[in-house]
């Protein structure tokens, strides 16, 4: 009896042995690698002046004549994004009675990297003057005042646009108004009020607005 009891043991322990070495023939370490790729991508910003309204006025002047030209203060125009843009630079005037057919606007616009000096304001300025008193037969005039400024002035009648509004330059159509990031334009406006101006503009109020919007450089982009 105690014969068979080990034999069966021993069976079953020889078994057992069998089943786990039969299993261990299916079961294999590999070695193995593995990478991963990762990645972001930040849009750009096609942002002019940080987005913000210009807080130089365009005009301070006061007891405006007929004959008078008055010249308007400087504002900046500067690409605060990381694209290139293209302007859009619309000028807008009314006045509270009588007529606009009376002034002539004009304005000189300088572009920059670095910042010109003052000589360079003041022969933008004697460059607007001449194109009001018809110096040249002329009514726009292109300049570069030194490496890296180019300037752009023009002339306007407001019968050119009886709207009111009057767009500086050609647009998206003009070079001069592309805007690349890093870059400034300067615009001030003149206006001169007709000699044959009657006593109807005493003491009326003209009102003007400079809009500037941007849009980037790409075929088919558009101004919204």
């Amino acid at each position: 009896m105690k014969k068979n009891k080990v034999k069966k043991v021993f069976l079953a322990t020889s078994l057992s042995a069998a089943l786990i070495a039969t299993a261990g023939l299916g079961t294999h370490s590999w070695f193995t690698s593995e990478t991963n790729a990762h990645g972001e991508m930040k849009n750009g910003a096609l942002e002019i002046n940080n987005g913000v309204d210009i807080e130089e006025p365009l005009f301070e002047g006061e007891n405006f004549t007929p004959s008078q030209l008055e010249y308007g203060n400087w504002v900046s125009l500067s690409n605060t994004g990381d694209l290139d843009a293209h302007l859009k630079a619309t000028y807008t005037h009314s006045i509270d009675k009588a007529s606009l057919d009376a002034y002539e606007v004009g304005y000189m616009a300088m572009k920059y990297t670095i910042t010109p000096n003052q000589d360079a304001y003041e022969d933008s300025e004697i460059a607007l003057e001449n194109l009001f008193e018809g110096t040249t037969n002329e009514r726009t005039v292109n300049m570069s005042l030194s490496e890296g400024i180019e300037v752009h002035g023009e002339i306007i009648s407001q019968n050119e646009s009886d709207s009111g509004e009057i767009l500086l330059g050609e647009g998206s159509e003009d070079s001069f108004w592309e805007l690349e990031e890093g870059q400034y334009i300067d615009v001030m406006i003149g206006v001169k009020m007709d000699e044959s101006a009657g006593n109807e503009y005493q003491s009326a109020t003209y009102n003007a607005q400079l809009n500037v919007i941007g849009k980037q450089t790409d075929d088919g982009a558009k101004y919204d």
